[in-house]
């Protein structure tokens, strides 16, 4: 019974002793528990007389010797394993913790942003889900609640600008207010559509409050006996952005009616102008993010003549420079020529109507006009302009952004109309042309075709976080016939050419996509009879 005893004790040391060497134990302590265990039960074999000494030394000695050849082989493979072999050392569990810790602390933002990503998207756990298309439509809309009071100079001259506007429309003499100032309160209200038709295209669509007569002009007055307002399409557009590896929008292809494509300021087009028609931006980068070219062009039909082939067109084209800095600050500038076509008025025959369609559909006032009516009665006269438009447009925008949140912008505008021509324009009029909305006549020869904008920003970019602020300063000067008076600002003298002066504002925010804000516009008719208004608004502004 003893030798048997011995000879189980004997294996069971030999199977330890031998097998040990490759065995990974999961923690040091293990491994030395081990080593103690084999040398205690062959000391044990030895007591039984199972092995004698020499036996065991010997035992010993060749298990180790087995242990280290092992362990050299297994280094060896490890610095050059086998073709289509993978090995895979043993990690302590001490240092498994630590890594497993270490990854789960980087990567568990980044996993639960894109699990909740994910979520947002297949809608998880929502019943009914709404189908795929739906989370490719956003609905976005703003509201404005205004004040205002226009306020006329007390040596203005009474009756002494016409409503052209309203002459051309009833063929009756009607006046502009000069004399009488008036407390408005107005609304303005827009609801958009951003629709996501591929990853590369887009359909834009806004409805807004407003008129269907006036382009510039938005704003809803209130005070009609409580009778309802009206929703008009404001734009409706369909754009599509080329995109290259890297993400950078190189081209902007838009058509229907979109919003501005210009980079300009309101001295030639008025903040609720949108067009009609098709335009192309292109972007070239000259160093990375840092600096690039811009160059648009566009095509924009105005009015659409059934009778004739002289429908009008505006087509223009700009260059353009930007640059941004290690600070954020950056720098923009673009030249742009804007070309009218068909719209100068054209006399009618006698007691003809058939060139009425010449006279402009909207106009607010400034430019120089013509009588285009030819009746021998005297009945239903119309105006149209004396002079052809294309316009010079230099406009930059540099933005300091050193004191961020707080920046320090300055924008600055030169236009000049190069189309004016006091021959043609003697040989359209008869030698005589209607100045500054009066009833004035005037030789074509007192050219008034420039006009200049500088202006001062101070705050935050915008104003739509709680506590943001922003004041500026701007001074404007715009002879008569320097731009078309229809597209203009309708703020400043109440819409048109032919003034100049100073815009003063404010704005703070209330709360987060809530602001309010304050202007101050005075001004005066550059030439002609004493026109003075000043403007003042307060608006409370909300987006959603």
């Amino acid at each position: 019974m003893k030798k048997a005893s011995g000879l189980f004790l004997f294996a069971l040391a030999l199977v330890v002793l031998v097998g040990g060497v490759n065995v990974q134990a999961d923690e040091k302590t293990d491994l030395l528990r081990l080593k103690n265990t084999t040398l205690n039960l062959i000391d044990a074999l030895v007591e039984q007389g199972v092995l004698n000494r020499e036996q065991a030394d010997k035992l010993i000695a060749n298990a180790e010797q087995m242990a280290k050849e092992q362990t050299q082989r297994a280094e060896r493979e490890a610095v050059k394993p086998h073709r289509n072999v993978v090995r895979v050392p043993y990690v302590p569990a001490f240092v498994r913790d630590e890594i497993k810790q270490q990854v789960e602390a980087d990567m568990r933002e980044k996993v639960v942003k894109d699990v909740m990503v994910q979520a947002k998207q297949e809608r998880w756990g929502v019943p009914d889900a709404l189908p795929g298309w739906i989370s490719r439509i956003k609905f976005k809309g703003d509201i404005r609640l205004r004040e205002e009071d226009d306020l006329f100079g007390s040596d203005n001259t009474l009756a002494s600008h016409i409503d052209y506007q309203r002459y051309n429309d009833t063929g009756k003499v009607a006046l502009l207010n000069t004399v009488e100032d008036r407390l408005r309160t107005r609304l303005r209200l827009r609801l958009g559509i951003d629709a996501k038709v591929t990853s590369n295209l887009k359909t834009g669509i806004r409805f807004a409050t407003g008129s269907f007569k006036n382009p510039v002009s938005t704003n809803q007055t209130l005070g009609n006996s409580n009778s309802p307002g009206r929703l008009v399409l404001d734009r409706a557009y369909l754009q599509y952005q080329g995109r290259d590896a890297h993400g950078y929008n190189w081209m902007t292809l838009t058509g229907g009616r979109m919003p501005n494509p210009w980079f300009s300021t309101d001295l030639v087009w008025d903040k609720d102008l949108n067009f009609d028609g098709v335009s192309g931006t292109l972007r070239h980068k000259l160093n990375k993010q840092d600096m690039a070219l811009f160059a648009t062009l566009g095509a924009f039909s105005l009015q659409e003549v059934k009778l004739s082939d002289k429908d009008k067109w505006l087509f223009g084209g700009q260059l353009g420079f930007r640059k941004r800095f290690g600070d954020q600050s950056s720098f923009r500038i673009g030249v742009a020529y804007y070309n009218y076509v068909n719209i100068t008025g054209r006399k009618n025959t006698l007691d003809s109507t058939l060139r009425d369609y010449t006279a402009p559909d909207f106009l607010q006032k400034g430019n120089s006009l013509f009588e285009i009516s030819n009746n021998s009665s005297g009945e239903q006269t119309r105006f149209g302009l004396a002079s052809d438009y294309d316009i010079i447009d230099v406009t930059a925008r540099y933005d300091l952004a050193r004191f961020a949140p707080v920046h320090w912008i300055i924008t600055g505008s030169y236009v000049r109309n190069i189309a004016y021509d006091v021959g043609e324009i003697r040989k359209r009029t008869n030698g005589l042309m209607i100045v500054n909305s009066t009833d004035s006549l005037e030789d074509p020869s007192r050219k008034k075709t420039n006009g200049y904008l500088l202006k001062l920003t101070t705050g935050w970019p915008t104003t739509h976080k709680r506590g943001s602020w922003q004041t500026s300063m701007t001074y404007r000067y715009l002879e008569r016939d320097a731009v078309l008076d229809a597209f203009t600002d309708s703020d400043f003298l109440l819409g048109g050419t032919n003034s100049k002066g100073w815009i003063l504002g404010a704005a703070y925010g209330m709360t987060n996509d809530t602001w309010l804000k304050l202007r101050y516009l005075t001004a005066d008719a550059i030439n002609g009879p004493r026109l003075g208004v000043d403007v003042l608004q307060l608006d409370l502004n909300a987006k959603f």
